[in-house]
């Protein structure tokens, strides 16, 4: 191997870091003055230059979708800026040159389709006289074929950015370089060949070991704003590439990125023989909203008109829907307090359904009511009082302050037993309806890349008192390809019960199925305490009973609790039989939203899951300003890799988006997008029809 690239990019380096400084303090004008509001991604998903990754961020919430294209690969991917130091990929590679299989019958002329996964963190930001730095790993939970580590620095002078990396595993396949870690360990010298597990498992082993290459480029912003200019030197040797031995005649890439709006396109030379383009589509999740047809707020005056009784009362009930969102079930006024109970319908945004509700009930109010309490109900629980203070909330309403603050004007808690004990609150009771869209997706199939079951739920159910209710639903498929599927089970032996992978059995049985029918209890404990029991068909393809317990102050954050459940398999040849299968399954859940890690939720559930296997699945799941949740799981138990099959363990990601981003009017609800990329029966939890985290969502601010 050669060697002399090392010293000379070490002194390379230097120079970089020291004429930046140089430079900056020469040019106080340009500074580092790069345009980075929009990094441009490269070929394989990520914010780079073509083939080699840089130590730029995009901004905090931005999501890219990416489509790239040369000879022997496509590429989809996403990546998502999750934190500004924070930058994850998920990208699905087509190789063109190799087929999925070699059965056709197993999978006709499709060719093979890898998933990987990227993370990249920024551990040094650029100032006006250092580099920015940050550390990535390529494709570290799936088979491998870009597999490895590097570190980059970057440097913007004026309209150029300059970067410089080392790589490990395919970024450091030619080994232009020593690997300075050689000289700490001996075991750094050599990288680990062996595929661990069944793919899916991180190959902590192999980290920043074997050949290594330095890797550098420039990018320079032209006089043309839309029009950018790539130039790279990569360390990567094609001769052992997944798609074959490529031919490699340059390790200079080129490379032209025209931004169009929030899309890009781009044009790049690869190897000195390959021409590959791009697409690029970036959304930026904090802003993303849907302009929204509603009744404009209420004006307050401020001093307040002075009358002793409501100037009219129906016109305050009438308001507090059409305006407000809020459904009255009933009212109470005392000698200095008007009280509400009821619930809201419409507005996610709490800090914006309470300024409504408040601006309609102030503009009729009697000069004596000093404050207004508001007792929101999610069905027949009472979940969050709010109390506003009427004098402070005029003032902040009608501007009536340099920086009026209407989040300051009330406070958050639980119900007080006393107001809830003055007014005979009607419980809601008899019959309900409901509808709900669902789709199901599937990608990187034998059959079919991408495979999808859409249509509705059927929902209808019956309150016989303010705790009990019989609830089901039918799953009407209308849109679908699953009856693509070649073999409904796959052959794996594993000594595990086969709870999950008749999955397309049950998915393609038959165009309306009964998906779920069960009696629910629930009741409230005490001022935090929640607890339900239910029974009866819970899910697709489990029935049984269960029990679960919350503990979940308002806007606390931290909430845990406990499920228990007795449950039986389901028939996949009917919808009303059971197999002989039964289980316990339950579970120790812990809820935590850490200050340090802002607008986050951590779910650790630990317990026993349905094929008997015990651990813990854990929860990461990250909000946007937008409304919009991005989240990732899995769960660690006691199934060996190879007991496991294929993945190695359960894993997922999911997309949570508030159905008020799709309305031009505002309303409440949510819909799940899950990508779960390969599902065999360790880590299964039962899919259970109501939780009461999600039940008692109302007292906390997450999903807002």
């Amino acid at each position: 191997m050669n060697y002399k690239g090392f010293n000379f990019g070490a002194s390379f380096l230097v120079l970089l870091i020291s004429g930046s400084a140089a430079f900056a303090s020469d040019n106080e004008d340009l500074g580092w003055q790069f345009n980075a509001n929009k990094p441009s991604q490269m070929v394989r998903g990520g914010v780079g230059l073509i083939q080699t990754p840089t130590a730029r961020m995009s901004s905090a919430g931005t999501m890219t979708a990416n489509y790239t294209d040369n000879e022997e690969y496509r590429f989809w991917s996403v990546s998502i800026q999750l934190f500004d130091w924070l930058e994850t990929t998920a990208r699905y590679t087509d190789v063109r040159t190799v087929n999925y299989s070699e059965f056709p019958g197993f999978s006709g002329d499709q060719t093979l389709k890898d998933k990987g996964i990227d993370v990249k963190f920024r551990l040094l930001q650029e100032s006006r006289y250092l580099p920015q730095l940050a550390v990535g790993f390529n494709d570290f939970g799936g088979t491998g074929l870009f597999e490895s580590e590097f570190i980059a620095l970057s440097k913007a002078w004026g309209n150029i950015d300059f970067h410089l990396g080392m790589g490990w595993g395919y970024l450091g396949a030619a080994g232009n370089t020593l690997n300075p870690l050689c000289e700490i360990r001996e075991s750094f010298c050599t990288r680990p060949g062996e595929t661990l597990g069944q793919g899916g498992k991180i190959s902590y082993t192999k980290f920043f070991k074997g050949p290594a290459s330095l890797f550098a480029g420039v990018e320079y912003q032209t006089p043309w704003h839309p029009l950018r200019l790539k130039l790279e030197y990569e360390g990567n040797d094609y001769s052992r590439d997944r798609a074959g031995e490529l031919t490699q005649d340059s390790r200079w890439n080129i490379g032209a990125v025209y931004q169009w709006r929030d899309v890009t396109f781009d044009l790049n030379y690869q190897r000195g023989n390959t021409l590959g383009f791009g697409v690029h589509y970036q959304l930026d999740l904090n802003s993303n909203d849907q302009p929204k047809i509603k009744p404009a707020m209420r004006p307050v005056a401020s001093p307040r008109a002075q009358r002793d009784d409501f100037a009219n009362l129906n016109l305050i009930l009438n308001q507090l829907l059409s305006n407000a969102g809020f459904y009255l079930k009933t009212s109470k006024m005392t000698d200095d307090e008007f009280i509400l109970y009821g619930h809201q319908l419409f507005y996610r945004d709490d800090e914006e359904a309470t300024e409504r509700l408040a601006r309609v009930v102030l503009t009729q109010l009697p000069s004596h009511i000093k404050r207004i309490r508001v007792i929101e109900f999610s069905g027949n629980l009472p979940l969050v009082e709010k109390v506003i203070d009427v004098e402070a909330f005029a003032k902040a309403a009608a501007y009536d302050e340099l920086q009026p603050d209407i989040r300051s004007t009330y406070i958050r808690q639980t119900p007080d037993k006393s107001i809830m004990a003055l007014a005979d609150v009607p419980y809601d009771t008899g019959f309900y309806t409901g509808a709900e869209i669902f789709w199901i997706q599937s990608f990187g199939n034998p059959e079919s890349f991408y495979m999808y079951q859409g249509g509705l739920f059927l929902g209808a159910g019956y309150r016989f008192t303010e705790n009990f209710s019989f609830n089901g639903a039918a799953k009407l498929t209308l849109l679908e390809n699953f009856d693509q599927f070649n073999f409904k089970v796959d052959a794996l032996d594993t000594p595990l019960p086969r709870v999950r992978t008749f999955a397309r059995e049950y998915v393609t049985r038959s165009k309306l199925t009964m998906e779920n029918a069960y009696g629910h209890w629930q009741k409230q404990l005490g001022d935090n305490w929640f607890a339900q029991a239910y029974g009866g068909y819970l899910e697709t393809m489990f029935g049984g009973v269960g029990t679960e317990v919350l503990y979940r102050p308002v806007d606390s954050n931290f909430a845990v609790g406990f499920d228990l459940n007795y449950v039986r398999q389901r028939s996949f040849e009917n919808d009303l039989d059971f197999f002989d299968y039964n289980t316990f399954t339950g579970h120790i859940n812990l809820y935590w939203q850490p200050e340090f890690l802002p607008d986050t939720r951590l779910t650790f559930n630990i317990g026993q899951f349905l094929a008997q296997d015990k651990g813990v699945n854990v929860d990461f799941a990250k909000r946007f300003d937008s409304g919009i949740v991005i989240g990732a799981y899995a769960a660690i138990t006691n199934v060996s890799s190879d007991e496991y099959g294929e993945g190695s363990f359960t894993k997922g990601f999911y997309l949570s988006l508030p159905f008020d981003l799709f309305a031009v009017k505002p309303a409440k609800g949510r819909g799940r997008l899950p990508w779960v990329p390969i599902a065999r029966d360790g880590g299964q939890p039962l899919n259970r029809p109501v939780k009461l985290i999600d039940m008692t969502e109302a007292r906390s601010d997450f999903y807002n």
